[in-house]
């Protein structure tokens, strides 16, 4: 599972050939959640309310970066760097 930014603890993640609807992968410290990339919300999983502040916060700034990732890993291509929260 490729990690595509690190940023206070959290990293996002993508799977190759992931099921739809596009989503990304938000893990902090033991906990996880789906993330939707249409609407922020959570599909799956848990993250404490501060660290899904920050991620939605991040994904707000690279949603189109979000989804360039997402179509290269359902073509399992190798996903491009995405600058962290600053």
């Amino acid at each position: 599972m490729p990690t595509v930014s690190t940023f206070y603890g959290i990293m996002i993640q993508f799977f190759w050939k992931d099921h739809a609807p596009p989503h990304f992968h938000a893990v902090y410290a033991e906990y996880e959640a789906v993330i939707a990339l249409k609407d922020l919300e959570i599909l799956r999983g848990f993250l404490p309310t501060r660290a899904l502040v920050l991620v939605r916060e991040w994904a707000r700034d690279h949603g189109g970066e979000l989804m360039e990732d997402w179509l290269l890993c359902q073509q399992n291509l190798t996903p491009q760097k995405i600058s962290p929260l600053e």
